[in-house]
């Protein structure tokens, strides 16, 4: 390894520590260590901790709810963030949710995909990922997703 190779890798470290770097993934080891997103969609500094990104990814559905397609592997707090924004509209009526509840669909195609709600991951699988059934079930139970969660 030559001088120019370790200042590189010692800048590169410090970069990251120094949160000028961004993530697209939580750290190795870390219990959503599978959940990437895309980082042309989610400014996340490298500094951060997981709760911190995690917070901010949950922030940036709730905002922008169609942002959620850039993320592979929802945690269960991110999906709850989209099920709130499916939940708001269908309860408003304001705006078709079928394309929000597609987009949580397609994320449940991926067995890594931890449930969010009790009996999901059933309904899509056994309705062959027909967002119809799944808003079906969605709409008959709107408690079942309204998770204030504990950690904010």
């Amino acid at each position: 390894m030559s001088l120019l190779d370790t200042i590189s890798d010692g800048l590169s470290w410090l970069s990251r520590k120094c949160g000028f770097d961004t993530v697209d993934s939580f750290p190795p080891g870390h219990q959503y260590a599978r959940t990437r997103w895309n980082g042309a969609y989610f400014d996340i500094a490298s500094d951060l901790k997981p709760e911190q990104i995690e917070r901010s990814l949950c922030e940036s559905i709730a905002n922008t709810p169609l942002i959620f397609a850039h993320i592979v592997n929802p945690t269960p707090r991110m999906q709850r963030a989209l099920l709130s924004v499916i939940e708001t509209r269908m309860r408003r009526s304001c705006g078709n949710p079928v394309e929000l509840v597609a987009l949580l669909v397609n994320a449940y195609r991926s067995r890594h995909t931890q449930e969010a709600v009790p009996g999901l991951r059933g309904v899509i699988e056994t309705s062959g990922y027909d967002t119809g059934a799944v808003l079906g079930y969605l709409g008959a139970m709107p408690a079942a997703y309204d998770i204030i969660d504990a950690v904010s």
